[in-house]
């Protein structure tokens, strides 16, 4: 293989460009640059100085890769003749903004002196955007040719190395600049601007008709790590690609649109990694990723994850955890969803998998088991969940359910959690289980759901003012047992205000009565008398008991009418 470097002019890649005779392979990003990167690049065209060099592979009969067009251009037109390897961002910024088909946002040439590059002329762009009732794009004045000239700003679109820019610049000339000695200097410098584009040179290296897809491959992969580190979904995309042919992409297009809801709670293209490496039995690392037979895997596994994905969001909707934000550790959703995509379907069976993943799902919440070494654990516990799953009585247990190894918390250390808005696991994880139990507001009495979530806030049920007041220190303030998702309405209302005072007035000409308040208050497993009485360390120590509760219970641990566990008791009768 022969690797030619080229020089073309950007007339000349416009062309291929308008003709869709180049177009990008589909495991390349998306448009991905800001518009103070493309103002810069303009400015740096302006300037003479170079951008870079573009990398082409050049096509014969039949195209080795699944393509589309730059974003902005044309989609339809002659034969594919080049892919795009690398200068996406470049040539797709550089046809965009002298095309002027940004969406929201249109580039001038301001005729103004740079003091930055010392210039008398520069690029840059304003936001646009439509009010309702408004038939044209505001701000106004961007619309009309004289108000853009009483602030020296020429329509890019107007420096295009075009056959009919010049033209089309005579007519805004003469509507925006009445004066002919000044239409003609400004004439002038668009004419310097405008062959400043059209002799730009984008050089680019070629490969050449016939290049292998694997070894072009290679070649745009050590380009791209060595200038901006590509993920290792984009890898991966890169050799599915190449591979079998199809686009994942598209596939991961699939999942968003057959259920949405799962980008919740992890990124749909890390995911379909992760899972997918489980499913084909192996750790989810890198190195597994970048296998010669993982993209054939996965796209051969891929009906059983998708069904996976809209299980496990099932799944976590039904456990009322709705985001990411508040999930504990987000180990768990690529185990589940491996596991959920091949777990019985209806009846008894999937009501035992449903339990012994409910078991699963919070005692990663509450244990230490995805502190550290999380892939491999992750590996371990799905290759020894599913065999559980699938009903294997024989089966050994898991070792997330090994009490020796991964103990749940006692109640002394939920007292110790802390402020779930942080990224404290037990925290969240009590906040997890109290959102399970109903969440319902204290004044409004709506439940948390996915829809209101967002707006909820963090409250503190003793207040920080009113704790300080009472010489409590911040660290025993923020402490997860402390905190309830209520609507910032409420969280107003109550402010610095005692318990037992806001409570009080949640009766106070409501028709409400304390009945009602006590359930809105279990509902978050929040204790109503030790909350009124105002002692904040029996508070704490009482509803760290109802949350050690209902832990055991969802962890699968049987608890007697005295509260004693049964390995508790199984203990103190052998002694």
């Amino acid at each position: 293989m022969a690797i030619e470097a080229r020089n073309r002019a950007l007339p000349d890649w416009f062309a291929r460009i308008r003709t869709r005779q180049i177009a990008l392979p589909r495991f390349q990003r998306f448009e991905a640059w800001d518009h103070a990167g493309v103002t810069q690049l303009f400015n740096t065209v302006l300037q003479d100085l170079p951008v870079g060099a573009a990398l082409v592979l050049e096509i014969g009969n039949d195209q080795p890769f699944i393509c589309r067009t730059l974003k902005g251009a044309p989609t339809v037109g002659e034969r594919v003749t080049e892919h795009l390897l690398d200068g996406q961002q470049r040539l797709t910024a550089l046809w965009r903004g002298l095309n002027n088909n940004y969406e929201g946002r249109t580039y001038f040439l301001y005729l103004n002196p740079d003091a930055e590059t010392g210039l008398p002329f520069y690029v840059d762009s304003v936001g646009r955007w439509r009010n309702d009732g408004d038939s044209q794009m505001r701000p106004f004045w961007a619309n009309s040719p004289k108000e853009q000239w009483i602030r020296r700003a020429v329509p890019l679109d107007l420096c295009a190395p075009e056959l009919d820019t010049e033209q089309r610049f005579r007519v805004w000339a003469n509507e925006a600049i009445p004066d002919q000695k000044e239409r003609d200097r400004v004439s002038d410098t668009m004419v310097m601007v405008r062959q400043k584009f059209r002799s730009f040179n984008l050089p680019f290296l070629s490969l050449p008709v016939g290049t292998k897809p694997p070894v072009a491959l290679d070649v745009f992969l050590k380009l791209n790590t060595t200038a901006q580190p590509l993920t290792t979904y984009d890898i991966v995309v890169a050799q599915v690609e190449a591979s079998i042919g199809k686009s994942l992409h598209d596939l991961v297009a699939d999942v968003r649109q057959a259920c949405p809801t799962i980008a919740e709670y992890y990124p749909p293209e890390d995911l379909a990694l992760y899972s997918s490496s489980l499913l084909q039995g192996r750790a989810p690392t890198n190195a597994n990723y970048m296998s010669k037979d993982f993209g054939s895997q996965l796209v051969a596994n891929w009906d059983r994850l998708l069904r996976g994905i809209k299980r496990t969001a099932s799944f976590l909707e039904e456990e009322r955890i709705f985001d990411a934000s508040r999930l504990p550790t987000d180990v768990v959703i690529p185990v589940l969803v491996a596991l959920w995509a091949d777990a019985p379907q209806g009846l008894d069976a999937e009501g035992s998998a449903r339990l012994l993943l409910r078991k699963y799902l919070w005692r990663a919440f509450f244990s230490d088991r995805y502190e550290k070494s999380t892939t491999s654990r992750s590996a371990a516990d799905y290759n020894e969940l599913k065999a559980l799953v699938a009903g294997g009585q024989d089966a050994p247990a898991a070792m997330i359910f090994n009490e020796e190894e991964y103990p749940l918390p006692v109640a002394k250390e939920l007292i110790s959690a802390g402020w779930p808005k942080k990224k404290d696991r037990i925290g969240r994880a009590i906040l997890a289980i109290a959102l399970r139990n109903g969440g319902l507001d204290l004044a409004d009495a709506g439940a948390a759901s996915r829809a209101n979530l967002p707006k909820r806030e963090y409250h503190h049920l003793f207040p920080q003012a009113y704790l300080q007041g009472n010489g409590v220190g911040d660290e025993e303030i923020n402490r997860a047992l402390n905190c309830a998702l209520v609507t910032w309405k409420t969280n107003r209302n109550i402010s610095d205000k005692s318990p037992e005072k806001y409570l009080a007035e949640r009766l106070d000409g409501t028709g409400v009565d304390q009945t009602e308040i006590e359930g809105r208050l279990r509902s978050h497993l929040i204790p109503y008398d030790e909350l009124v009485a105002g002692d904040y360390m029996a508070f704490l120590q009482k509803r760290a008991s109802m949350i050690h509760e209902q832990m055991q219970k969802l962890c699968g641990i049987a608890v007697h009418a005295n509260g004693e566990t049964e390995a508790a008791a199984a203990v103190a009768a052998s002694n």
